[in-house]
């Protein structure tokens, strides 16, 4: 196995295309419809979303996804600063590669300002000759809304994406129902919109269902420190449901414990837990020195499996990641 995806990297570091050093990814739409607190969410900063105030202009920060870096850009969306983006374009919306526009789904009077706002976000990459996909993230899609008041919900998703969709006609437009107290839902959907970018993503899927046949796992995910997602292998549509919800929960009780071991160690601890009679099994795995670390979480029916295929695995993300 290990000789074989050795090969596969190898070939795919030479045929790889050069891309920029950083992707630009933008998060925009009106000011309280939840960008902020996504991406607070994702740095599971919960606590700070309470005392949240409303973003000033442009904020950015860079971060590493799959060994490359990321600028986020989450733009204010006081109706001030949007018509500063507007009037400056090139400023806040050149280069961007990907652009996620939030939209309170909760906040209905301003729902027909969310649609002219978007209209004119669109406008702005065609003066700029850019094409970026545009993920629209209907968001506070919160779970008491889906028991209390699904079938309303399911209308104003359906009539909200139809007047969307006539408002312009921009080809790459994607959906996704958010909410922060669906944790999981923002980890899905960042997710795959960020494995979108690299062609590797399907290097790192190959090595992790190898890894799962050789530890007889039913499901494995990785996550980074940014509570994203870079490859799993689910057995089935039950196995994906249960560690899809699982995740977050093992993230926020990794983050309570704080514990940290010598990179000796790092194979040694972890934490298993045992639901519907089977084993999940988490561990922070450190693939290099003084980078942050990556999740491991494993479903299986017995809880054991042999350090040297973890540590193979280990390699394997490395070869991948970082050389």
């Amino acid at each position: 196995m290990e000789k074989n995806l050795k090969q596969s990297i190898l070939y795919l570091k030479k045929e790889e295309p050069e891309k920029p050093e950083i992707s630009k990814i933008l998060f925009t739409g009106l000011d309280d419809a939840g960008k902020t607190s996504i991406i607070l969410s994702l740095q599971r900063e919960f606590s700070k979303i309470a005392i949240l105030s409303p973003t000033r202009g442009a904020q950015k920060r860079i971060f590493d996804f799959l060994g490359k870096e990321i600028s986020e850009w989450d733009l204010g969306g006081q109706l001030s600063y949007r018509i500063a983006y507007l009037k400056n374009p090139g400023k806040y919306f050149e280069g961007t590669e990907i652009a996620i526009y939030v939209i309170d789904v909760q906040n209905k009077p301003r729902i027909a300002e969310a649609i002219s706002y978007f209209k004119d976000v669109i406008e702005q990459f065609r003066k700029l000759e850019i094409e970026p996909p545009i993920y629209i993230f209907l968001h506070k899609y919160d779970p008491a809304l889906r028991r209390s008041a699904q079938n309303e919900m399911e209308v104003l998703t359906i009539d909200l994406k139809d007047q969307l969709r006539t408002a312009t006609d921009y080809k790459e437009l994607y959906y996704y129902e958010t909410s922060i107290y669906d944790f999981a839902s923002l980890i899905t959907a960042m997710s795959e919109i960020l494995l979108s970018l690299y062609p590797k993503s399907e290097l790192i899927e190959k090595t992790i269902v190898e890894f799962a046949k050789k530890v007889e796992s039913e499901g494995v995910v990785i996550i980074d420190d940014n509570s994203l997602v870079i490859g799993s292998y689910y057995k089935d549509d039950e196995t994906r449901h249960l560690l899809t919800a699982s995740t977050p929960y093992f993230l926020t009780l990794n983050d309570s414990f704080q514990y940290t071991g010598v990179l000796e160690e790092r194979f040694e601890s972890r934490m298993i837990v045992q639901r519907f009679g089977k084993n999940f099994i988490f561990k922070e795995i450190t693939l290099k020195k003084d980078s942050s670390p990556y999740y491991l979480l494993l479903l299986k029916e017995d809880p054991i499996f042999r350090k040297e295929d973890l540590e193979s695995f280990a390699n394997l993300l490395k070869e991948i990641l970082y050389k």
